[in-house]
Formats: C-alpha cells, structure tokens, sequence
C-alpha cells in the first residue's frame, strides 16, 4: 500500500528566520573581546618607540574609538542572525529587480579576485611592479570598445551614475574646447531613461527638457524636433528603456542631434538584452556607458561598490579621465599629461576587483557567449510577459502584442480598481513567498507599476514558480485582500514610512547619528 501524497503548495513554502536582533552597539559588553593581541616584547618596543608620538597631533584621537567589545563567538552569530534576515540573488529567484538586471556571478570570479597577486596590489606602486593589472584593464578597455564599437574606453567610474556624470562631464568640455559652452545649456532626455541623465545634466549646470512616449511607448520624435536647437548640448537616452521597449528610430535621433551641433549619449544599463546584436556607434553615438555589476555580471554588492566603464567616439577621446593606461609593445604606462582632461572622477583607475570579475566573465563567454546571453534574455522576458499577462488585473503598457527586450515596466492598474490593493502592497506580499519586486522609479507614469527582467540566469522552471507566486497573490488580492493589505507574515521585513524616506532630518546612517538624533 502507497503512502498518500501531500498536496503541493500553490506555490513553495517559506518562512524567513525572525531574530529580534540588537545593533552590535547595543550587543558590546565592556572589556570583552574577540582577540586578545599579545604584548609586543620588550627588545620590539624599545626599537620602534613611541608609535603615537610619531603621528601628526591632527592625527591622533582625542579618546578611544567606541568600538563594540564582543567575543568572536558571539559577533559570528549576530552576523549569522542578520545573514538569515535576508534576501538575494543567491538565496531567491531574483527576476523582480527590474533594470537592475540582478544576474548570477560566477562564484570563480570571486577566487580570482582574492588570490595575492591581486589583493596585495597598491594602487600607489611604481608602473613597473604592477604590469599585470595594468595589462587586464587595458584588455578589458579594449573589450568595451569592441562591444560598443566605440573608439576609447574609461574604467574609472564606480558605477552607472558616476559614468554618466562622467559622460555629461566630457559633453561640457568638448562644448568649452569649442567655444559653444555658455550657448549650449540645454539636455534632453525622455522620461523612461535613467534619471540619473537628467540628475547629472542638472548637477551639471544644464536644463533639462524630458519627452514623453507616444502611444507606441517610442519617445515622441516630433516633440524631439521641437526642442532640439543651437541651445541643445546633447540628447541623454537609455535604449531600450525601462519598459523594455528598443526604439528602433534611434538613429534618426543621433542624427536629428548631430545636425544642430549637439552631441548624443546613450545610457546602455540595460544592455543585457543586445550584447553582440546591436552596437553604440552603429547608430552614430558620441559616448556611452555600462554597468559592469549589471551587464557583465559583477555582484552589486548591496548597492555598492559597482563598477561603470565610459566608451566615447575620436572626438571626446582627449576628454577622459586620467591617468590614461597606454601600451608601447608589451609594456605598460599611465598617461597624464591631458591638458584636455576633465581630470579625475574616482581613486586611482577604478574598482578593480569587479574589473577583474567582468574581464573573467567575458574572457569566460567570447564573442558568440555573448550574444547566447542576449538571446536567452530576451527569450526569458518574453516567455515571462506571456505568464504575467495571463494574470487579471496585470498589463503591459505601450506596444500593445509587440515583443519587449530584456525587461517589461508592468501595470497593475486593472486590479488596484477592482481589488484597492496597491502595487506596494503586493511586492510586499511577494516576499511572504521569499520573492520580492521592485516597481518603478518616479513618476509613475505607468500606473501601478511593476518591473521584472529576468536576465539568462533563470531557468523555465524558475519563470514558473516566480510568476505562479504573483499569481497566487494576485488571486488573494481579490479573494482575501486583508491578507495582502496586512503583510508581510512569513518575513522580517517591516513596513516603511515614505515620509521618513524621503526627510534627511530624520535619517541615522551611523549609529552615533542615531544617537544623537533620538537620544541626546
């Protein structure tokens, strides 16, 4: 006689571990310690002196560092508890982090990244010790330029946004170098590109005038020629942009910009989706940029350190960040003498441990891994859109029955009017299920907004049980909306307040901050 067999779940089982943890602060017990450090010997101290008084006054501390006291035991479990509390790429199916194209890192990378030959590496060594970084950034700078299919590359930046202040940075020089600087005060950008564009032209001292999409979803080309003049410094798009959608009159805008002087740059952190398909400069580019933590596969790390990598035409090539790495037969140098240089936009020559990971990652796929990475991206967004539009209440704004790239900017639009539950509402719900997703960056120009992009790293199988989890909770927003309204139950997750968020008065960074904040 057979066992019975248990029902399976609408969708896997999950309860996340729930410590009620302290801060470590809280957690520190005065004189113990992890480590007891032995006393140096007597013939030691008599020959190095007085440490402390060799040290500039400005450099001493007034008293000790009020750093937690606690035995290596008990710091092992409370980063264990905390370890527990969270989710990632590594724990869960992670294709709810639209745009930010959260993708699997190969563990090896982060072998190579720790062996001594790197890790005892200073930046401030004599060019002569270090040839062989110097030799890895130059190749992986050549392989920037070819993908992109531009002229130079820089890696200095430490991420996307910096690489596009980066990129504006280079824009206004070259107008300066020209004369046109002070008539040139104008960028453009559409409303699904990046924000950080219109930020960083903002930062930068410039207006900036944003487009919005037609009823194809395409930024309105009309409206382009509208604006566009001899006050544009250049056009700052993301293609495809955040809702997954290639505007296929790319080029016409590249042009539409080159024919009033102004420069254009293209915003390529979600190129996922046409490695090896489609290049920058084909469509006539000045500049581009890259995420090596999202496109080549370098962790994101929690937010940072990222890496960004600058590609740019002959004609902003003088413009780049020093120091330069030039090769002269099999040896290596650093450039500085640039007198057209903006000069340096990060330490050194960038974050070189994930330029190592994206070197390996590329070295690991070639030229044909590539592109397989596209295809298989965009054929797992697509198989990923037909599941989700087969859920009430979810839609794809824009290009209604056409294919999308790499992601899709969704709508939960139907389903807030017939059920009240917000789109806030249902990502937190989603990590009941050890999922979560992000909605979208403001405005929300698309209702209700959800975002997925599930990159080559999942399987069939991983769709599945990703979009079987928003359809169950999408089935509970109109059968039991308490039960989202109310979440989460299974996770540690709180809820937050947006008026906390976005007041700086009442952030605490650091725990000193908190407690002055709150406590003095």
């Amino acid at each position: 006689m057979s066992l019975p067999v248990a029902p399976k779940p609408a969708v896997r089982r999950f309860h996340q571990a729930s410590w009620d943890e302290k801060i470590i602060f809280e957690l520190s017990t005065p004189g113990e310690r992890g480590v007891l450090v032995s006393r140096p010997e007597p013939g030691v101290r008599s020959a190095v002196g007085d440490v402390v008084a060799n040290l500039p006054v400005s450099l001493r501390r007034k008293k000790k560092a009020a750093l937690p006291e606690m035995a290596q035991m008990r710091v092992l479990r409370h980063y264990l508890r905390l370890s527990q509390q969270n989710l990632g790429a590594d724990l869960n199916i992670d294709v709810g982090q639209g745009t930010c194209t959260m993708k699997y890192s190969p563990k090896v990378n982060d072998a190579l990244i720790r062996t001594t030959k790197l890790v005892d590496l200073h930046p401030l060594q004599n060019e002569a010790d270090v040839q062989g970084i110097l030799d890895l950034i130059w190749r992986l700078e050549r392989m920037i330029a070819e993908i992109s299919g531009m002229h130079a590359v820089s890696l200095h930046t430490s991420g996307g946004s910096t690489a596009i202040w980066m990129n504006i940075s280079m824009i206004r020089a070259y107008h300066a170098s020209r004369g046109e600087a002070d008539q040139r005060d104008e960028v453009i950008t559409t409303i699904f590109s990046h924000p950080s564009n219109a930020a960083t032209a903002k930062a930068a001292g410039y207006k900036v005038i944003t487009l919005h999409p037609d009823a194809d979803g395409y930024p309105d080309a009309d409206a382009l020629r509208a604006v566009i003049g001899p006050r544009t410094a250049a056009i700052m798009i993301t293609n495809p942009e955040d809702t997954g959608i290639f505007n296929p009159r790319v080029k016409e805008w590249v042009d539409l910009a080159h024919s009033v002087g102004a420069l254009a740059s293209y915003d390529q952190a979600n190129a996922n989706g046409i490695l090896g398909i489609t290049r920058a400069r084909e469509a006539g580019f000045d500049v581009c940029h890259f995420n090596l933590h999202k496109t080549f596969s370098t962790p994101h790390a929690c937010g940072g350190p990222g890496a960004g990598a600058s590609a740019v035409s002959e004609a902003l090539e003088p413009f780049l960040p020093g120091p330069v790495i030039v090769r002269d037969g099999d040896r290596f140098s650093l450039n500085r003498d640039r007198p057209q240089s903006i000069g340096k936009v990060a330490p050194f020559y960038g974050v070189v441990p994930n330029l190592v990971r994206a070197y390996s990652w590329i070295m690991a796929l070639g030229a044909e891994g590539l592109r397989e990475v596209a295809e298989i991206a965009v054929l797992n967004n697509n198989y990923l859109m037909k599941r989700v539009l087969e859920i009430p209440g979810a839609t794809a704004p824009y290009a209604e029955g056409r294919r999308r790239i790499e992601q899709v900017r969704y709508s939960w639009e139907e389903l807030h009017a017939d059920t009240g539950i917000t789109t806030e509402q249902i990502g937190v719900r989603m990590s009941d299920y050890g999922m979560h997703y992000w909605t979208s960056h403001h405005p929300y120009v698309v209702p209700e907004p959800f975002t997925l992009e599930p990159t080559e790293a999942y399987s069939k199988d991983e769709l599945d049980e990703y979009a079987d989890a928003l359809t169950q909770v999408a089935r509970e927003a109109r059968e039991n909306p308490e039960i989202v309204r109310t979440a989460p139950h299974n996770q540690t997750v709180h809820r937050t307040h947006e008026d906390t968020l976005d007041d700086p008065e009442k952030w605490a960074i650091t725990w000193r901050a908190y407690q002055r904040k709150y406590f003095s």
